[in-house]
């Protein structure tokens, strides 16, 4: 994977701003902050966030793939504001779960989610270098 940074461009905080890749291609549906028995861990963003993101975790390992091999990831928010207040502690869990380094983002808040009570829904695409 080789991130993207256009001459004279900042460095992005938290993100690249753009990923290429090539390898076999891994994508997760969106992931709600709920356990496998569809049960919500909290009513707040950081406890659903750290959820979804095991819940990537475990479908990436399906596939043979690692966190280090996410190379787009998209947070549908159900609050801007909420996740901008609790940005400190959601990079904690991030960066426990996945890591530190970074992928192309996106973050975008919606009018509501499918499932009620949800928080956070994450979607990422992977590729698993070729040998």
């Amino acid at each position: 994977m080789k991130t993207l940074l256009p001459p004279g461009w900042p460095l992005a905080k938290g993100y690249s701003h753009g990923v290429m890749a090539r390898g076999q291609m891994v994508f997760v549906a969106g992931q709600v902050g709920w356990d496998e028995e569809c049960k919500f861990p909290g009513p707040d963003i950081v406890s659903q966030a750290e959820q979804a993101l095991k819940n990537i975790v475990a479908v990436l390992k399906e596939a043979g793939a690692t966190p280090e091999h996410i190379v787009r990831m998209t947070w549908y928010l159900g609050s801007k504001e909420e996740y901008w207040a609790k940005q400190k502690e959601l990079g904690a869990v991030f960066r426990k779960i996945i890591g530190s380094y970074n992928a192309a983002m996106t973050a975008v808040q919606v009018a509501g989610f499918v499932e009620e009570g949800a928080k956070v829904e994450i979607e990422v695409t992977a590729v698993i270098p070729d040998a």
